[in-house]
């Protein structure tokens, strides 16, 4: 086995880290008008160059910005799709861990106009990052476009503007389409589409949800898996694209439960990723069975550390979870990762800082005994 050249790599991450102190003390201000949008970025810009630095000093080959610049993974990119406009009506998501539950509240969305891309969406923050970085690939995370659907629905979206509901999904997949090409033109080759619609599938309680306001909740995953597949048919050779699938990630909770077997079929056979990224950190995404569908070519970064808890995890029990996984799909297929990203939103998951780079540390140096 070699390290790779090519995304995903042997030793990688989902993308977000722990903000800063001072990072959110800034948001602060600027939220109550202590600080200008200037200065804000500023600081912003001084902990990604931190952040990026530590992703390279730790050896990891692609780096992030850690997503400092949002507050929350998704809805800062899909608000700046065109037709998409923020309500007053407030969206809550059910999240819960072994201590108990909460819920993630947000100001819902709604399909009010024709999908389509304006400003090229982070073109900024990607430029910014890829001016920072030394010795790794800057990697670009962007919500995938189920997340656009998924929550709301077939509710959210205005009948005047869409009567057919095909042209809707025509025009998402053409509008993330353009937005990978302008991407592409700006320099990104590592570009992940983060779905957690694709995870929460697996929970029949989801699935009773999706059923509950008139949608077809056995085959929404190969709705989602058409229109992401549209969405990147014509990527730029040279372009990466990898997808990542959890259940959820707000302040240590999560929102679904259960195994890959649901969706696996079609997820592995059908998405024409480059790479998929699976949280495989406890018992919560079920065994490694649903690995048979993987197809020769494609790499699986199996999330085995956890970023919801700051235990750390030792490289014998890494060891062994990757030979179980290997007994499914090649072990030169396979890579490693975290679970999900330290940060999907603003807030940070219950760990510290040191506890964030010992699990990073960790991943590079298994990763380095495993793989060479």
């Amino acid at each position: 086995m070699s390290q790779r050249l090519l995304p995903p790599f042997r030793a990688d991450h989902v993308g977000s880290f722990l903000r800063p102190a001072n990072l959110l003390a800034a948001r602060a201000d600027f939220a109550e008008g202590r600080l200008d949008a200037d200065g804000l970025h500023a600081v912003e810009d001084a902990a990604i160059r931190d952040v990026v630095a530590l992703q390279e000093d730790l050896g990891l080959q692609s780096a992030t910005d850690g997503e400092f610049r949002r507050t929350s993974w998704h809805m800062d990119f899909i608000y700046q799709l065109g037709g998409i406009t923020r309500t007053d009506e407030k969206l809550q998501v059910a999240f819960k861990n072994a201590e108990g539950t909460t819920s993630f509240t947000s100001a819902a969305l709604k399909v009010s106009g024709k999908v389509d891309i304006d400003d090229t969406i982070f073109a900024d923050a990607f430029t910014f990052l890829q001016s920072t970085v030394t010795t790794a690939i800057p990697k670009l995370t962007i919500p995938s476009p189920s997340m656009v659907h998924y929550r709301g629905g077939a509710a959210a979206i205005d009948p005047s503007v869409y009567p057919d509901m095909e042209e809707f999904w025509s025009d998402l997949s053409a509008a993330y389409a353009e937005e990978i090409r302008r991407l592409s033109a700006l320099g990104c080759t590592y570009l992940q589409l983060d779905d957690t619609s694709l995870a929460y599938l697996n929970d029949p309680a989801q699935r009773q949800m999706i059923a509950e306001r008139g949608e077809d909740s056995e085959s929404q995953h190969l709705r989602y898996i058409k229109q992401i597949n549209a969405a990147i048919a014509g990527r730029p050779e040279g372009m990466a694209i990898t997808t990542h699938s959890c259940r959820g990630n707000f302040q240590s909770y999560w929102a679904a439960e259960g195994g890959y077997e649901f969706v696996a079929e079609a997820l592995f056979s059908e998405l024409d990723v480059d790479g998929f990224f699976l949280e495989y950190d406890d018992a919560r995404s079920g065994g490694f069975e649903p690995l048979r569908f993987v197809p020769p070519g494609k790499m699986v970064v199996l999330g085995l550390v956890t970023t919801k808890r700051g235990e750390l995890e030792t490289k014998d029990q890494l060891k062994r979870r990757i030979d179980e996984a290997s007994q499914f799909v090649p072990l030169d297929q396979l890579c490693l990762s975290g679970q999900c990203g330290f940060s999907s939103t603003v807030e940070g998951n219950s760990l510290t800082l040191d506890e964030e780079i010992a699990k990073l540390r960790l991943v590079v140096e298994t990763a380095h005994d495993v793989w060479g």
